[in-house]
């Protein structure tokens, strides 16, 4: 009997665990004793990171695309669908339009996170965001524009993708204008919802400080309950108004709905445990990246070590054997400080983060990995 893999998601997570499986069960899949299929809803995987460069026109949109099938190997079955249901009883998963089902002996979701700027009056009108392709690309016309005025970062939610990505934004925003002679003219303010300038509180006690140096404004203990788009003023539950003449947001985030109706979890996020990523609520199912509820960053270095260690997993039980890889909480990012410094920071559940010193070198080893991460998603990194 063929044991079926059935992978929901084509990010990070998704794409880096098919290939994963397709060179670690080899000798299965050849036999037919093993088939993978990864389902996504859209033809292409995406790079999010990219999106941060498009405001300050140093990439475009297309460099953040690849289409999945020239990046999965062709041993994975690629499947463009949408799962509409997940049946944990029956192991069963159900698409749009009322297509057969699809039954599965071990499912790994990988389903990412979703924006939902509506959740806050008047956002989706007055904000914009870079955390989208159009956000990011309406973002650096609005920027291209403004040379003087009040602009306003605001992390509405948490969590969030790249949880770096708002303080890289203003790092970013406050060299580009000086290069262009107008950051006198224009004053940014950070906000964030905790009394703290990032969620860990190790980052945020080194970013703090380069904040002040370069007049970037902060407000602490901002949780952003409404805009006025005509009056161009953002206010928190904490009665604090701001005015603003650019508003960007990182609006709040979830997961997919069909993860809270199988039971799975609250707000599309995978209740599971933080070592072996398995779901607490289901049987053979597995949960990674910005899905899987662990506590540590929505990043993409998160969903490719985890897809290692579901990978292993995986192979151990398809081979009758104790899965014992465990995910230690390992997290990696770049900090970009600016349009030509950024800092790096390596940690785990055990061992917090310590930023290095900002170097030109580091951003262009952001750079380079960005360059190279199609050869992550294709297993060859």
């Amino acid at each position: 009997m063929t044991e079926h893999v059935v992978i929901v998601g084509g990010g990070t997570g998704g794409s880096v665990l098919a290939n994963d499986l397709a060179d670690r069960l080899e000798p299965e899949l050849d036999a037919g004793e093993v088939r993978v299929t990864l389902i996504n809803d859209d033809p292409d995987h995406v790079y999010k990171p990219v999106w941060l460069y498009v405001p300050f026109g140093q990439r475009e949109p297309a460099d953040g695309r690849r289409a999945l099938d020239e990046l999965v190997d062709d041993a994975v079955d690629l499947r463009i669908d949408r799962v509409t249901e997940i049946d944990t009883e029956a192991q069963r998963l159900r698409f749009d339009g009322g297509a057969p089902p699809v039954s599965y002996d071990h499912l790994v979701l990988a389903t990412g996170s979703t924006l939902e700027p509506d959740r806050i009056p008047g956002l989706a009108e007055g904000g914009h965001d870079y955390y989208s392709e159009s956000g990011a690309t309406d973002l650096r016309d609005e920027l291209l524009a403004f040379t003087e005025g009040d602009l306003v970062l605001s992390v509405v939610g948490t969590p969030h993708m790249c949880p770096a990505a708002p303080l890289e934004f203003v790092f970013m925003a406050d060299d580009w204008l000086r290069e262009r002679g107008l950051r006198e003219d224009v004053d940014i303010t950070y906000t964030y919802p905790i009394q703290r300038v990032h969620g860990n509180p190790h980052i945020a006690e080194w970013a703090r400080p380069i904040m002040e140096k370069r007049d970037i404004h902060v407000e602490t203990f901002f949780n952003a309950e409404s805009v006025d788009p005509e009056a161009e003023t953002v206010t928190s539950m904490e009665e604090t108004e701001l005015d603003y003449d650019l508003l960007v947001t990182i609006p709040p985030h979830t997961g997919v709905e069909l993860i809270e109706e199988a039971g799975l979890g609250d707000d599309g996020w995978v209740d599971v445990d933080k070592h072996t990523l398995e779901a607490e609520a289901a049987e053979n199912v597995y949960a990674l990246g910005d899905t899987a509820d662990t506590g540590v960053p929505n990043a993409g270095s998160v969903a490719h070590y985890q897809a290692g260690v579901v990978g292993r997993r995986l192979a151990s039980e398809i081979r009758g054997r104790p899965a014992t890889a465990t995910y230690d909480g390992k997290t990696l990012c770049f900090i970009e400080t600016g349009m030509d410094a950024a800092s790096f920071v390596e940690f785990d559940y055990e061992n917090p983060p310590s930023p290095a010193p900002p170097s030109e070198k580091l951003h262009w080893s952001k750079l380079a990995y960005n360059e190279a991460y199609w050869l992550t998603a294709r297993g060859l990194l």
